[in-house]
């Protein structure tokens, strides 16, 4: 039995997977995860006033993706409904990790698991510490106290 992530749902969004997410033989393209992965991420980002495109002028700094897996655990197919939860995930120095489970809504399987690390940097790109308002941030989404 797979066991489901503890760690407290920070946000989610429905999906059904269409033709272009499948290969001839309808079942799930193995890459088909990741813009899913990063539009969850990203809208729950906007959401939280952390628009990617503003980060640089309002504070200095903006964030990149350093690495991403994913587990594919069952296989999905055409047209499942798919729900995509996001965790926070390791907060370390000067990076990030957002955890993803995609769950079949038809069977409450789980199927497929990933994180994506995301790292804080200059304008110029240079690693730099997690500042401490987006620490601050990261650390009430992992449901840690202040």
């Amino acid at each position: 039995m797979i066991e489901v992530d503890p760690r407290p749902i920070i946000h989610s969004h429905r999906v059904r997977l269409s033709y272009a997410d499948t290969d001839p033989a309808g079942i799930l393209y193995y890459a088909a995860w990741f813009p899913k992965m990063e539009g969850l991420q990203s809208e729950f980002l906007f959401l939280q006033g952390l628009r990617q495109d503003t980060l640089i002028e309002r504070f200095g700094w903006w964030t990149v993706s350093r690495a991403t897996t994913c587990e594919y655990l069952a296989a999905a197919r055409l047209f499942d409904e798919i729900r995509i939860d996001l965790r926070m995930g390791r907060i370390g120095s000067t990076s990030f990790r957002f955890a993803f489970e995609m769950t079949r809504i038809e069977d409450d399987a789980l199927v497929a698991r990933a994180e994506n690390t995301v790292v804080t940097v200059s304008p110029e790109q240079d690693p730099v510490p997690i500042p401490a308002d987006l620490r601050a941030h990261l650390r009430r989404w992992a449901g840690e106290a202040p």
